[in-house]
């Protein structure tokens, strides 16, 4: 007998992969955007900046930290599949 699923079952999400690259990325993400914003703030006033240039600094520091999310989500999602066959 053939052990290994068909090729055209039916995908299912695997639930467990999804939880733990979904917690992985909460925690992370917390890190990335509380550096982003707390770096932000400390570039600004050591760069002597005014509010509006801070705010600015801030949101492209927010954006790497997006860029960064993304990516980590897609490596880990290749470590961790979301799918399986049934």
């Amino acid at each position: 007998m053939n052990a290994q699923p068909s090729p055209t079952a039916p995908r299912r999400i695997n639930w467990q992969s999804v939880v733990t690259v979904i917690s992985a990325a909460i925690l992370i993400g917390a890190e990335v955007f509380g550096a982003a914003f707390a770096g932000g703030w400390a570039l600004g006033i050591l760069l002597g900046l005014d509010n509006t240039s801070s705010h600015i600094l801030q949101a492209v520091l927010f954006a790497i930290g997006v860029l960064i999310m993304v990516a980590f989500v897609r490596n880990a999602q290749r470590i961790e599949p979301f799918t399986r066959r049934a």
